[in-house]
């Protein structure tokens, strides 16, 4: 069973220790013990508990003086004194020291339990406030950078959604080439001022979740639902409530749950699993996908009615290679981006020669490839100017041979030829090489591991 908290006691009467221990540890609580304060802080320091129970009339080191060593080492640890005295003074200068609460011998179990019950609740959920802070803070630290057309125009629609109740977008490009990045984009341009402070922003990876998991995260789930439902929970859609819900990977939900979801953009309500009321919701969703749907609905693997439900404002991203002029600016913000957060010195420029490397590479990883390129660059490098030298090996090519440059190089066709059955062909081919094993078959394309398992899917190879 997993345990609800750790509780630290400290007390020098072994049959209050052994009494308490036991009791708590049926609770459902893991505790340790110690008949004296000498060592408590190194002691609090390796067990790291959620509350330490602190007798007061200890013998050498009195609690009052652990207590306040314990306050200069830790502001936040919940504590509860425990005495026979029952004065105030005694109850006032154990409260102002940093006591949480403060208990008089003898006390019931029950009581010990609902104080400690309370603590524990308070700090998980202080724990999650702080959570969600640091998230609200830094989920839209990153921006939308680029300035090719087609970015340009995909901010230009964006706008035009600015105020509106839009009830669903669907967002489709290649792996790595910033869908969630947009999501989030579109959701600050939605909701506005409000979009970056009030207005929550809920994911949800519908590839990442199990099956039988994804319907209670998604719609919640009531008490008794099932085994584990002990209590009701809200799901996706609720905690998205007022703002917007992106639903990453949605070309890869099961059918059966399909259904339900367009049911709930129809009604614009949730039923919980297990629940007979329905729950208004007001919810844009935005739904990436880095498949053809179009493809899936043809072949039967997704619902028809609900692709045209959700593509009625569909935003693409095209891969990078299809829009050079992002490249340097990309490569520029990651490079501050990253200088700032890890606390380095900011490049001041990329050389001539650099920058057309990364301008020539077709970079098969997307954004995602050049963000992780110029992260390693900015931690592992220190020169003012990026040149050749600190560029990853798969975009420097100078060391090759001409010779053997030409010779892998493909000859074009006067009839012509689809790129993509050629890149098909030359993924076929290197798995053949590689005796199908995708390591090996990615370096021999210079391809990132993730690149090549998302091509192969892609053309349908097996």
């Amino acid at each position: 069973m997993k345990s609800k908290g750790r509780v630290y006691l400290v007390d020098d009467d072994t049959l209050i220790v052994s009494l308490i221990s036991r009791f708590l540890e049926r609770a459902g609580y893991e505790v340790q013990s110690s008949g004296d304060a000498e060592h408590l802080e190194q002691s609090i320091a390796s067990f790291s508990p959620d509350v330490l129970l602190l007798d007061i009339g200890l013998p050498g080191r009195s609690g009052l003086e652990a207590l306040k060593g314990i306050r200069e080492m830790n502001e936040e640890l919940p504590v509860v004194m425990l005495t026979a005295d029952d004065t105030v003074e005694t109850a006032i200068r154990a409260m102002k020291l940093g006591a949480s609460d403060y208990l008089t011998k003898p006390f019931e179990t029950v009581r010990l339990k609902v104080v400690i019950d309370h603590l524990v609740e308070r700090e998980n959920l202080q724990r999650k406030v702080d959570y969600l802070t640091r998230l609200s803070s830094t989920i839209f630290q990153e921006e939308f950078v680029g300035q090719s057309p087609a970015i340009r125009e995909l901010k230009e629609k964006a706008v035009k959604l600015a105020g509106t109740k839009v009830s669903t977008i669907l967002i489709t490009g290649e792996s790595g080439t910033g869908k969630e990045l947009m999501a989030k984009y579109i959701h600050s341009v939605i909701h506005g001022d409000q979009g970056r402070n009030e207005a929550p922003f809920v994911a949800i990876n519908c590839a990442a979740i199990p099956d039988h998991l994804i319907e209670s995260e998604l719609f919640g789930y009531v008490r008794g639902a099932f085994t584990d439902a002990k209590k009701d929970k809200r799901g996706m859609f609720e905690l998205a409530n007022g703002g917007s819900l992106l639903l990453d990977e949605i070309g890869e939900m099961k059918h059966n749950l399909q259904s339900k979801m367009l049911r709930v953009l129809e009604e614009r309500s949730v039923r919980r699993v297990g629940g007979e009321s329905t729950i208004p919701i007001d919810v844009t969703v935005i739904a990436t996908t880095n498949v053809e749907i179009s493809r899936s609905v043809n072949e039967g693997r997704f619902r028809g009615d609900l692709y045209y439900r959700m593509s009625t404002f569909e935003f693409h991203i095209p891969p990078l290679e299809e829009r050079i002029e992002d490249i340097m600016p990309l490569a520029s913000y990651f490079a501050d981006f990253y200088a700032n957060r890890y606390q380095k010195r900011k490049i001041q420029g990329f050389s001539p020669e650099a920058e057309k490397m990364m301008t020539s590479y077709p970079w098969p990883g997307n954004v995602r490839e050049l963000r992780n390129t110029i992260e390693r660059m900015v931690v592992l490098e220190s020169s003012d100017i990026v040149m050749p030298d600190h560029l990853p090996k798969e975009l420097n090519h100078r060391d090759e041979p001409a010779e053997q440059i030409d010779a892998t190089r493909i000859r074009l066709p006067e009839e012509g030829i689809a790129l993509k059955e050629v890149e098909k062909e030359l993924i076929m081919l290197a798995l053949k090489r590689a005796d199908n094993n995708r390591t090996k078959a990615a370096k021999l394309l210079s391809l990132g591991y993730d690149a090549l398992r998302y091509k192969i899917k892609k053309y349908g190879i097996e």
